[in-house]
């Protein structure tokens, strides 16, 4: 793979990474604050929704971070190896630690009455997309497992 397509995918990463903060520290506490007044039956769940909605953006960071490491092994051209497979690992359990956290955070609205259909449209995007990466990084880490062991297996065969 040529240098300057890992650089546009570091890039991206990047930039989604920065959104996915900028919208964390600025858009979310407004939003929270703001339908808390427009809805002070459920003023008691800004604090709780807003916690667990920042507790999914620790494993989305550090899949962040894994897919940066990948492309640099790509870089480097380590791309078939054993690094690779435990990146691709780390960020198939941060997409299964995503889906869970969005359906206990699913559960706990259902249960408080506060499930309106728009944040459950978002909420179960979310899940369906977790499990989608999360099945997709599994495929991958299988294939460059499969991948590593037949390139082991040819080093081996002289």
């Amino acid at each position: 793979m040529k240098k300057g397509t890992t650089i546009f995918l570091k890039i991206a990463v990047i930039i989604i990474g920065i959104i996915v903060l900028t919208l964390c520290v600025f858009w979310l506490p407004s939003l929270a604050s703001n339908t808390a007044e427009q809805f002070p039956a459920f003023r008691h769940l800004q604090y709780p929704i807003l916690v667990g909605l920042y507790s999914t953006a620790i494993p989305f960071y550090f899949a962040l971070y894994q897919a940066i490491k990948i492309l640099n092994y790509i870089e480097i051209h380590h791309a078939f190896s054993k690094a690779s497979v435990i990146s691709l690992r780390y960020i198939k359990y941060c997409a299964v630690v995503i889906s869970i956290l969005y359906v206990i955070g699913a559960l706990y609205l259902m249960s408080q009455h506060a499930f309106h259909p728009g944040v459950a449209l978002i909420a179960f995007t979310i899940i369906f997309a977790s499990i989608v990466v999360s099945v997709f990084a599994a495929v991958l880490q299988q294939l460059l497992s499969s991948a590593l062991a037949i390139k082991t297996e040819n080093d081996l065969t002289v």
